[in-house]
C-alpha cells in the first residue's frame, strides 16, 4: 500500500524536456515515481479497511476486509464480512504466501505458479492483493509519448525483466504530472494485446495523505465482469502487534 512524497519540482522541467528515449538513459526520476506507484498504499507499517465488490453479468458479490503491510515484504488481511468467507486470510512473507480457510481450518501455501490466479473470485489477482512482485525491482521503466497523450500526465512503459514471473508482456502507467498519483494502469500480453485496465478514482485525504479511494480493475478479455475495491480506511506508520505477520495469527479466532 504506499508513501506520496512530492518530488522536487524540477524533476517535472527536466522530465518536460526530455525526448523520451533520453528520458529512458536519465532513469532515476521515472524509477522514483515507479517506486512511488508500488508504495501508493504502503508505508513502513500500515493499515487499511476495504470494501471489493465483484461484478459479473450473472452475480455480485461483496467483501470487507481489514489489512496490514510492513515495508514492501509483509502482507497480512482477513474477510470479515459476508459471514459465509468471515476468518478467510492471507498472508505474505516474501516471497511466500499462505490463505487459511476457516470452515476446512486448514492453512494452505500459494505456490508461485498461482501468484497470478483469481483472489477470491476477483478480477485481481493474489499478486496485486499482497504485491509479492514490485514494479520498480522486476520491470524496467521508460518514459513515453504516446500518440494523443496529454500535457497533463506522464506515461510510462514497464517491461518484465528476463527472470520475472509474470504474464505481463508490458504495463503502461499513467500518471498525474502535478503530485505523480497514479490514473491508470493498463496491462498488455506478451503478444501486446491489452488485457486488463485499472483504473484510480476518487482521490481524497487519508490523514495528511492525498490518495485515490476508488479501484477499478477491468478485464477486456471478459465481457461485463469488473472488480472494484473502494478504501474505506487507511492509517499509516501504525504499531501492528508483534503476532500479525506469522502463520498462527492465519488461524486466530476474531470476533
Amino acid at each position: 500500500m504506499y508513501p506520496l512524497i512530492v518530488l522536487i519540482i524540477s524533476a517535472a522541467g527536466v522530465f518536460a524536456g526530455l525526448h523520451p528515449s533520453a528520458a529512458a538513459e536519465r532513469s532515476p526520476e521515472v524509477q522514483e515515481i515507479i517506486d512511488r506507484v508500488d508504495r501508493l498504499y504502503r508505508s513502513d507499517t500500515s493499515y487499511g479497511e476495504i470494501e471489493m465488490t465483484i461484478i459479473t453479468p450473472d452475480w455480485r458479490r461483496r467483501l470487507r476486509m481489514k489489512i496490514w503491510t510492513e515495508g514492501m515484504d509483509k502482507t497480512f488481511l482477513y474477510i470479515t464480512s459476508p459471514k459465509k468467507d468471515a476468518g478467510i486470510a492471507t498472508l505474505r512473507i516474501g516471497t511466500e504466501m499462505w490463505n487459511y480457510f476457516p470452515r476446512i481450518n486448514k492453512v494452505m501455501k500459494v505456490p508461485p505458479s498461482m501468484m497470478m490466479g483469481s483472489w477470491m473470485g476477483s478480477d485481481f489477482t493474489n499478486d496485486d492483493l499482497v504485491k509479492e512482485s514490485s514494479l520498480l525491482r522486476d520491470y524496467s521503466a521508460r518514459l513515453i509519448n504516446p500518440e494523443g497523450a496529454d500535457t497533463d500526465h506522464y506515461h510510462i512503459e514497464l517491461i518484465p525483466k528476463r527472470d520475472t514471473p509474470t504474464v505481463w508482456g508490458k504495463i503502461i502507467v499513467t500518471v498525474r504530472k502535478d503530485d505523480y498519483i497514479p490514473v491508470r494502469l493498463v496491462y498488455f500480453d506478451e503478444r501486446g494485446r491489452k488485457m486488463r485496465v485499472m483504473e484510480y478514482k476518487d482521490i481524497r485525504l487519508f490523514g495528511d495523505r492525498k490518495l485515490p479511494a476508488v479501484l477499478v480493475m477491468t478485464p477486456l478479455n471478459k465481457e461485463g465482469h469488473k472488480t472494484i475495491i473502494r478504501y474505506l480506511d487507511v492509517r499509516f506508520n501504525i504499531k501492528p502487534d508483534r503476532e500479525t505477520f506469522t502463520l498462527r495469527n492465519l488461524q486466530r479466532k476474531r470476533r
